[in-house]
């Protein structure tokens, strides 16, 4: 055996017999050591992960989501006779607070400008020269308020006739 290893053979005994590893192992006894469990442990909490409150757009989101199957009248705002798509949207920012036009077009003016690929739940979506609006929900769905004859109701944009008429999103500030 060389020297160097001759040297540390001691020092290897000891840390054996001081863990426990020198002895015979009987029936009786593990072979893998018991977890020492401490009492306080036992009765602490448990971690939760804390999750941000929602943003204004997920609320947005969520309300307009409420307003799914409700029918489509021209110029209405209101889940009780009906909404136009703009009428959408007025009337869930309304329910946070949010004052915004009954129009399309004035709706544009409002927020800033989202590229496509940085849309959230709650930001507006316009399509066809601004002349119809939805809310954006998250994995490439909005809900928005049709046309005459059909209710409230969420689409998927990808390959869609809306996902074709694109024209813009908006952010309102702090959503």
């Amino acid at each position: 055996m060389p020297t160097a290893l001759r040297s540390l053979l001691p020092a290897f005994a000891l840390a054996a017999l001081v863990t426990g590893c020198g002895g015979s192992v009987t029936s009786s006894q593990s072979v893998i050591p018991q977890a020492v469990i401490d009492e306080a442990e036992l009765h602490r909490p448990a971690l939760r992960l804390i999750e941000p409150p929602p943003t204004l757009g997920e609320r947005a989101a969520t309300i307009a989501l409420k307003a799914v199957g409700v029918p489509y009248l021209w110029g209405g705002a209101s889940p009780t006779s009906g909404f136009d798509c703009s009428g959408l949207v007025y009337w869930t920012y309304s329910r946070l607070g949010v004052e915004l036009p009954h129009s399309s077009y004035a709706l544009y003016e409002r927020g800033r400008r989202i590229p496509r690929s940085r849309m959230r739940p709650g930001d507006v979506l316009f399509f066809y020269g601004l002349g119809h609006v939805g809310l954006y929900l998250g994995n490439g769905r909005m809900v928005h308020a049709p046309e005459t004859g059909r209710s409230v109701e969420v689409v998927n944009l990808r390959g869609s006739y809306y996902g074709r008429g694109f024209v813009a999103a908006r952010r309102l500030v702090s959503s």
